[in-house]
């Protein structure tokens, strides 16, 4: 499942609700990438990251 591996955004349920109404279930997944991170030992790993911490700075690629 598409989860970010820095700040835990997950995946959302809700309704479709079309124009008469009717509702049908819906899942919204956050913009998720695998990407290289630099590590705080100088190494590299891979991870999970989302769109949003990837432009905030929180990570940074390697």
């Amino acid at each position: 499942m598409a989860k970010c591996e820095i700040c835990n955004k997950n995946v959302h349920f809700g309704n479709n609700v079309s124009h008469s109404h009717r509702k049908s279930r819906k899942m919204w997944k956050p913009n998720v990438k695998s990407v290289r991170v630099k590590t705080e030992g100088g190494g590299t790993k891979k991870m999970n990251v989302c769109t949003a911490c990837l432009r905030s700075g929180k990570v940074e690629r390697a």
